[in-house]
């Protein structure tokens, strides 16, 4: 288990949204520009930094990033608690993504959250298991999360989309209103822009045996970091403060990138918050 952003993609991210130069965070680190260059680029303490000194520069919390350096990793998954939930990983553009497909055990019912590049496992799943897939739900419009949407629709026409897309019909777009049923389970959504204007978090909840909710948030958050804020970092952070954060901290929270997390988890560790 990796995490999607090493500790040097977590100082840049932060830096390059905080606007802040490279030279003044090396001043305060106690590092050259090489050796900061060098940290940003592969993650790897060769000279520890001065996280007091300049994490606050970059609004970093300097003791959830010590925490990153010790080589931090979120628990393991126990499955046997999520039975209906499975998590598909991508390959494509040199990265991967997470698509998630979730079903009521009784009615087989299911729904599943992104496409990623490739969806055969996908299908295979639901016809393996006798699932009927009810609905896709796309978490912002980045084409990594979308991009098998058509082969997807070929196999299963009926199947009803969900997004904040502006471009989508109005029958497709989400509403904050909206209470979906998947069986006895029940889905519902929040806006999370930031990362991309579009953003949603899907919140699934009532699974059997008292299991904590699920929260499928895009790229809002990862296991100890965040998106790229392309359209704001306040706007991004503020949104997960408000929407995600929120949430009881045993809720399983699926990233469209890296390994899954908790609320509780992310409360402890990640620096961005």
């Amino acid at each position: 288990m990796t995490l999607e952003d090493h500790l040097g993609d977590i100082i840049r991210k932060a830096r390059t949204a905080a606007g802040v130069a490279p030279e003044t965070v090396a001043q305060a680190s106690g590092l050259s520009l090489d050796e900061l260059a060098s940290l940003e680029q592969s993650g790897i303490v060769i000279k520890r930094p001065n996280y007091q000194a300049f994490a606050p520069l970059i609004d970093l919390n300097a003791a959830k990033l010590e925490k990153i350096e010790a080589g931090w990793l979120p628990a393991p998954v126990d499955f046997s608690v999520f039975k209906e939930l499975r998590v598909f990983t991508t390959a494509g553009d040199d990265m991967t993504v997470n698509s998630y497909l979730i079903w009521d055990a009784e009615t087989r019912e299911a729904a599943l959250f992104d496409t990623g590049f490739d969806v055969s496992g996908v299908i295979q799943m639901i016809e393996t298991n006798g699932l009927q897939l009810q609905h896709l739900f796309i978490t912002h419009s980045h084409e990594d999360h979308i991009i098998a949407i058509t082969p997807l629709r070929e196999r299963f026409p009926t199947i009803r989309l969900h997004s904040n897309m502006k471009s989508s019909p109005a029958d497709q777009r989400n509403q904050a209103s909206d209470s979906i049923p998947l069986g006895k389970l029940r889905i519902t959504n929040r806006e999370t822009p930031g990362h991309c204007e579009d953003g949603v978090t899907y919140i699934v909840e009532n699974f059997p045996e008292g299991a904590p909710g699920v929260a499928i948030v895009g790229d809002c958050i990862f296991a100890g970091s965040m998106g790229r804020p392309n359209q704001s970092s306040a706007l991004l952070k503020q949104m997960v403060r408000k929407h995600i954060f929120t949430l009881p901290k045993t809720t399983l929270v699926c990233s469209g990138h890296g390994p899954l997390t908790t609320i509780g988890e992310q409360h402890e560790v990640n620096p961005f918050f």
